[in-house]
């Protein structure tokens, strides 16, 4: 299984910027998005189903806000959106698909960047996210967690670590949130294949040098539990790949 998790940052305009065309090149089995801003209907679905793709999708009840969708060319034996906190399940932030004994999670996590009140959801929803997913593996030992996780962990997953220490996405509790979810029994599938820095999947529009010097943050991850890591193929950052301020992350598994 071949998975790609993408924060789009609104479908529609990834799609005029070529991403079709992009998943006709075949990139995974499996495509995450994360930001999708619309709703199935607002797209052409025909054109992903011409590809081979069925695609599941979660919306956020606020018109062109949040929202995630999983394309599939591999038929999921059960869906569901949601985890049951009602503010999550509003602004449309997971989406979960079986696939035989293993559980693929797709959710965007809030960002705290616009001031207070949202940097004091996003620990809420962290709590309540890390509480969930403890009884999901419970039952389904082996999960995969796709998505814009919105936290660079370490200092090697950012730039600029000092200037950033009192950023939203790379402050102290939310690495330390972080180092809780791995030392749960979570594994983040990119270092396992990728210790080295300089690797990062979201660079800041407000100058358009950013990416092209590469200063930027690694903040969307597939991670997988423990139980699964003895079947990680490969794991890689596609950053050549624009239609986004994100660029995609992949992981292949081998599931047989």
């Amino acid at each position: 299984m071949k998975i790609i998790s993408y924060n789009v940052n609104g479908v529609r305009a990834a799609i005029k910027k070529g991403l079709i065309e992009w998943l006709k090149t075949n990139p995974a089995d499996v495509i995450c998005l994360q930001e999708t801003k619309a709703t199935e209907d607002d797209i052409d679905t025909a054109e992903l189903e011409k590809l081979g793709f069925t695609h599941h999708w979660f919306s956020a009840q606020k018109k062109g806000y949040s929202g995630v969708a999983v394309f599939t060319k591999i038929k999921p034996t059960a869906f569901k959106t949601g985890n049951g906190f009602s503010e999550s399940d509003f602004e449309g932030r997971i989406i979960e698909l079986q696939f035989g004994d293993v559980k693929l999670i797709n959710a965007y996590f809030p960002s705290g960047t616009s001031g207070a009140e949202r940097q004091a959801y996003k620990y809420q929803w962290l709590d309540e996210l890390y509480s969930w997913l403890d009884k999901v593996k419970k039952k389904n030992p082996k999960l995969i967690l796709c998505g814009d996780y919105n936290i660079a962990h370490q200092d090697i997953d950012i730039h600029d670590p000092k200037g950033n220490k009192n950023s939203s996405g790379f402050l102290p509790e939310e690495k330390a949130w972080m180092t809780k979810f791995l030392d749960s029994g979570w594994v983040d599938t990119f270092r396992v294949f990728h210790p080295e820095p300089h690797q990062y999947s979201w660079w800041s529009q407000r100058f358009p040098s950013v990416r092209l010097n590469n200063k930027g943050w690694r903040i969307d991850y597939i991670c997988v539990t423990e139980p699964l890591r003895k079947q990680l193929v490969d794991a890689t950052i596609f950053p050549d790949i624009k239609h986004s301020d994100h660029c995609p992350v992949y992981l292949q598994l081998n599931l047989k």
